[in-house]
C-alpha cells in the first residue's frame, strides 16, 4: 500500500514534541524512570478537579432523553447559550448561542474556521515561534503558512506583520499565552493590529487561540481580543483549564461584530460536519454547562516557573520569563539547538529543540514536569551549559 506524498512529507517533518516524547519513553526503559527528567509534552500534571468528575457522574447518571443522540452540528443550543453568557460578561459584547460552535477541542475549532476561510493558496500569518501543528492545520485546507518573526522577547512587531500581508492573506493566528514561550501579547499590540487590519482593502480575520487563557501568572489580566479586534474568532479548549486534554472539548466563538457573521457561522457549522467531527462530544457538552467557569489553580505552574526560571538564570541561561501557559523557552548556549538538546540527553534531560517551533537556537521546557524533577535536573542543566 502506498500513502499520499503530502502526508508522507508531513510525517517526515512531524512534531519534535512527539518525537522527543517517544525518545523519552525509550530512555526511561533503558535508564530507569527516576533517572530521566522529561520536559517534553504539555500534558497537565495532576487529575481533573473533583467538580469535573462529579459533574461527569451526574450527567451520565441522569441520562437525559436523547442525550447521546444527534444534535445540531454546532452543539446543544442550551450549552452554547451558557458559553455565550460567559463571553458576554467577560467582553461586554452581545454574544448569543448563534455565535458559538461547540468543537472537538481548540484543534477542531481552528481546523473548522480554516476550512471555512481558505481557498487553495490563501495565506495564513503565524508568529514565530509557533505551535508546530499550525502548519499541518493550514496544509489540511490547502493554505500556505507565512511566518513572521517576533523580537528577542518574543513580542510581535506590527511592522513585520504589515510587510507580510498580501492580497492572499486571509487569517492571522494569535496564540496568547503562547506555546512555546509563555509570553502574553499586550493590549497595545492588539490595538495596533486593529488599526492595521481596519486600513486594509480586503478582510483579514484574527483567529485567537486561547487554549492557555486560564493559565496566566502573577495575577495578570489578559486583554479580551474580541473587544479590541472586531474581526475575531476565538478558539478555546478546556484541555488545559481543567486538565482534560484527552476529552477533546472546546468551542469556536464568532465575534458579534464580524461583518460576515451569518455567512461564516453557516460555513463553520457545515465544515464541522464535513470534516468528520459531526459535533462535539455530547456528554462533555453537558458537563461544561456545570463546570465551564471552573479552572485549575495556575499557582502550581507559577511556582514551578519561578523555580526553573531562577535556577536556569542563576546558572547562566538567557530565559524570557513566561507570563502564562506552562512552557519555558530558554536560549541554547550554542546556535545548534539540536546538538544542545542531544547534549542534555547525556544528563537525562529531555527537551524539545526550538527548530520544531520555527526558532532555532532555543529549546522548550514544559512546566508540567514534577517539581522534584526540576530540582534534580538543575545540576544537569548546569553541567550541559559548562560543557558547551
Amino acid at each position: 500500500m502506498s500513502i499520499g506524498k503530502t502526508i508522507a512529507e508531513q510525517m517526515e517533518h512531524a512534531s519534535w514534541i512527539r518525537r522527543m516524547f517517544e525518545i523519552g519513553d525509550r530512555m526511561k526503559r533503558e535508564r530507569g524512570e527516576e533517572n530521566v527528567f522529561d520536559f517534553t509534552l504539555g500534558n497537565p500534571d495532576g487529575e481533573p478537579p473533583e467538580e469535573v468528575v462529579s459533574a461527569l457522574r451526574r450527567v451520565a447518571d441522569e441520562n437525559r432523553p436523547r442525550s447521546h443522540a444527534y444534535m445540531p452540528n454546532a452543539g446543544f443550543p442550551a450549552v452554547r447559550s451558557v458559553i455565550a453568557g460567559q463571553l458576554s460578561r467577560r467582553t461586554g459584547l452581545a454574544y448569543t448561542a448563534d455565535h458559538i460552535l461547540m468543537t472537538v477541542g481548540s484543534a477542531g475549532a481552528i481546523n473548522v474556521v480554516l476550512k471555512s476561510l481558505l481557498d487553495p493558496g490563501d495565506e495564513v500569518i503565524i508568529l514565530v515561534p509557533f505551535f508546530p501543528e499550525y502548519q499541518f492545520y493550514i496544509e489540511n485546507h490547502s493554505g500556505r503558512m507565512v511566518l513572521v518573526e517576533t523580537d528577542d522577547e518574543f513580542q510581535p512587531d506590527i511592522g513585520r506583520i504589515e510587510a507580510a500581508i498580501t492580497p492572499r492573506t486571509k487569517p492571522i493566528i494569535l496564540n496568547s499565552p503562547n506555546n512555546p514561550t509563555g509570553v502574553v501579547y499586550s493590549t497595545g499590540f492588539l490595538r495596533d493590529l486593529e488599526a492595521l487590519i481596519a486600513g486594509l482593502d480586503h478582510p483579514v480575520t484574527v483567529i485567537a487561540d486561547e487554549t492557555y487563557r486560564s493559565l496566566a501568572f502573577d495575577g495578570l489580566t489578559l486583554p479580551e481580543v474580541p473587544s479590541i479586534l472586531p474581526r475575531t474568532v476565538v478558539a478555546y479548549s478546556w484541555s488545559k483549564a481543567l486538565a482534560i486534554p484527552g476529552e477533546r472539548i472546546g468551542y469556536l466563538a464568532l465575534s458579534p461584530r464580524l461583518p460576515e457573521l451569518e455567512a461564516l457561522r453557516n460555513a463553520c457549522t457545515f465544515a464541522n460536519r464535513t470534516l468528520g467531527f459531526i459535533n462535539a462530544p455530547a456528554v462533555w457538552q453537558w458537563v461544561m454547562v456545570e463546570v465551564a467557569d471552573l479552572k485549575i489553580d495556575p499557582r502550581s505552574y507559577q511556582e514551578k516557573r519561578d523555580l526553573l526560571w531562577k535556577g536556569l538564570t542563576r546558572i547562566g541561561y538567557k530565559v524570557t520569563k513566561p507570563q502564562g501557559a506552562f512552557y519555558m523557552f530558554p536560549q541554547a548556549p550554542i546556535p545548534d539547538d539540536l546538538a544542545f538538546v542531544r547534549g542534555l540527553m547525556d544528563h537525562g534531560i529531555l527537551a524539545v529543540p526550538g527548530a520544531g517551533f520555527g526558532r532555532s537556537g532555543y529549546f522548550r521546557l514544559s512546566l508540567t514536569a514534577p517539581r522534584s524533577s526540576i530540582e534534580r535536573a538543575l545540576p544537569g542543566f548546569e553541567r550541559a551549559l559548562h560543557k558547551m
